[in-house]
């Protein structure tokens, strides 16, 4: 019987438990990569699958969920993995799935071609079911897909998330975007999630979902035997096989037509479950879903939002925070910018990775007591996801609902020896993982800009990125400083290519010492010679007079490419940059009246 025409009969399909977790639970074997035990010692891979299906499993995964290492390696493992499982289960009529673990991230193959290569060789195998587990993000499933459908237009492919209790992946990805888009893939034939969660927490999570999305398509769920404890030096799973089959019950129940285990469950998980199983169908949820809270844009709620959308010129002007605890500088500073007529002030998050106060907790500030829009610069440097979750639900919770996601400079390189840098994401992952947080915890949706360097040599790269920002759920954009015809001509090609909102970068040189050090010391930032070379020899206010001229000739310039400005306060200079935006103003630009 094909594995369609099992699955239109109403009944779930079981499949196999953890082969990592029960490998590794054998004597001797806790350090050992099960994988290569298919090459080493085959007869105790077969001796699991075999105890799998004596269990009552009507379907194996292959071990090779872990490929990594040379290729030559990864296709011998593939190859006794399959003739093991194909072995094991013939006596039971049982089905066996090609696994396939998450495309490493680094690597000489795009993860679409790195399924590809692999479903090549288990199709050489006699393999037609394949299932992609534990996936962070959808990269390479379409590629994979179109090339099964192609190569075997029978196959059958099955994509497995792997989310957090929150609903969110490793990589900041909501795992009910990624079920909606997966699910609209054709030559995805079935959707679902394994791993990370325990069983409560993903029947919880699937009871929010719109399952009509799979139109037909089966729904898969595979979770942990509950959470990793510690014991002397060995992970365990300590959640009972009793308990793992109701909650799996409870998950057919709710509409999962595929169920299985992952990480933690045994032989005797998958025996309770078959037993829980019995006489269940598993093509009608009997529970209705869960309906969910949508983060919603209320007017008013956040002026820098309304006036760009309102078709209306805005300025952000950035004040870089202090390096010590005295504050009462910088918010005189706010103050002033608000009186000149700034939409929003925004702060960086410790600048050339230098520590000055957290930027977060002064837009809090800031919107408290001046009522000023702020809009902190957010890092991929040194949160983790839950660090980066907290702060931003704090920051909703103060009001603040626009945020800039940068990288971040790295640490220097002086200061390695104590303090490490750690990006555990890049932008365009921490862009999603916002976005995202409009599903998992939000009442309002934050308004996301990011960064765009106008200066880089390979512009087209930083246009490519910029998409990939805007898929991501970015709002707009602010530049790096437009000092050069170069950069505006890269400006007018950003707002030919882009949909999102840009604020063009303006940063007054106030020095010769200034502008050199610009063009040597600070990445994204070119300054011309001959813009240079006009500085040399003046003084403090001569220099500040030709660094209003020069701004306020760009700022006028970027005009057609741009809908608002991006002014950097030098030195903190506010006088500088209020006069700035006054010639604005009086050059008849509507986006600059003054605030009482």
């Amino acid at each position: 019987m094909s594995i369609r025409d099992y699955l239109t009969q109403g009944k779930p399909l079981l499949f196999d438990g953890a082969m990592g977790t029960w490998y590794a639970a054998q004597p001797g074997r806790a350090e050992a990569r099960c994988e290569l035990a298919n090459l080493h010692t085959p007869q105790e891979i077969a001796a699991i699958h075999r105890a799998y299906l004596e269990a009552g499993c009507k379907a194996v995964r292959t071990n090779t969920f872990d490929l990594s290492g040379d290729w030559e390696t990864a296709e011998k493992i593939i190859r006794a993995g399959c003739s093991i499982a194909l072995d094991a289960a013939r006596p039971f009529g049982a089905y066996v799935f090609a696994d396939l673990g998450p495309a490493p991230q680094e690597g000489p193959l795009s993860p679409g071609a790195y399924y590809c290569r692999q479903a090549e060789v288990f199709l050489a195998q006699g393999l037609t079911c394949f299932i992609a587990e534990t996936l962070p993000s959808g990269e390479g499933l379409w590629e994979l897909a179109q090339y099964l459908k192609e190569r075997c237009p029978r196959s059958f492919l099955l994509a497995s998330f792997a989310v957090a209790p929150d609903g969110v992946t490793r990589e900041g990805l909501s795992g009910r975007a990624l079920f909606e888009r997966a699910a609209a893939l054709d030559g995805v034939d079935g959707v679902g999630f394994n791993c990370v969660s325990g069983p409560r927490h993903l029947l919880e999570f699937i009871r929010g979902l719109d399952l009509s999305l799979l139109d037909g398509k089966p729904l898969s769920v595979m979770p942990n035997a509950g959470y990793p404890t510690v014991l002397g030096r060995r992970v365990a799973y300590r959640g009972g096989a009793d308990y793992f089959a109701a909650q799996l019950a409870d998950i057919a129940r709710s509409g999962a037509s595929i169920v299985g285990g992952c990480c933690g469950t045994t032989p005797a998980h998958t025996a309770r479950a078959a037993q829980a199983l019995e006489g269940l169908s598993g093509k009608s949820p009997s529970l209705p879903a869960q309906p969910r809270a949508r983060a919603e844009v209320r007017p008013g709620q956040n002026r820098l939002r309304d006036k760009l959308a309102a078709g209306k010129r805005v300025t952000a002007v950035e004040l870089d925070p202090p390096a010590d605890d005295s504050v009462d500088g910088f918010m005189e500073g706010v103050r002033a910018l608000r009186a000149a007529g700034a939409d929003a002030v925004t702060v960086a998050d410790c600048p050339v990775g230098r520590p000055r106060a957290d930027s977060s907790l002064l837009a809090c500030k800031i919107r408290r007591e001046t009522g000023v829009e702020p809009l902190p610069h957010l890092t991929c440097r040194d949160r983790n996801l839950n660090a980066t979750k907290a702060l931003l639900l704090g920051l909703s919770m103060e009001g603040v609902h626009n945020v800039l996601l940068v990288t971040g400079d790295p640490i220097p390189t002086q200061d390695r020896d104590e303090v490490k840098s750690v990006f555990n994401f890049n932008s365009r992952k921490l862009t999603a993982f916002v976005s995202g947080l409009t599903d998992h915890g939000l009442s309002t949706p934050f308004q996301i800009f990011g960064a765009l360097n106008v200066n880089a040599p390979n512009f087209a790269k930083q246009l490519d990125l910029a998409r990939e920002k805007e898929e991501a759920g970015a709002a707009g954009f602010l530049t790096q400083p437009v000092h050069s015809p170069q950069a505006l001509e890269n400006l007018a090609r950003a707002r030919e290519a882009l949909k999102g909102y840009i604020l063009g970068g303006v940063f007054p040189i106030v020095s010769h010492r200034n502008a050199l050090f610009l063009n040597n010391e600070v990445a994204g930032v070119s300054v011309p010679e001959e813009t240079v070379r006009r500085y040399e020899g003046l003084g403090r206010e001569d220099a500040e007079e030709l660094a209003l001229e020069l701004s306020v000739q760009a700022a006028r310039a970027m005009v057609p490419y741009t809908d608002g400005w991006y002014l950097m306060t030098p030195f903190r200079r506010v006088a500088l940059i209020a006069r700035i935006m006054e010639a604005l103003r009086a050059g008849g630009d509507p986006g600059l009246a003054p605030h009482n």
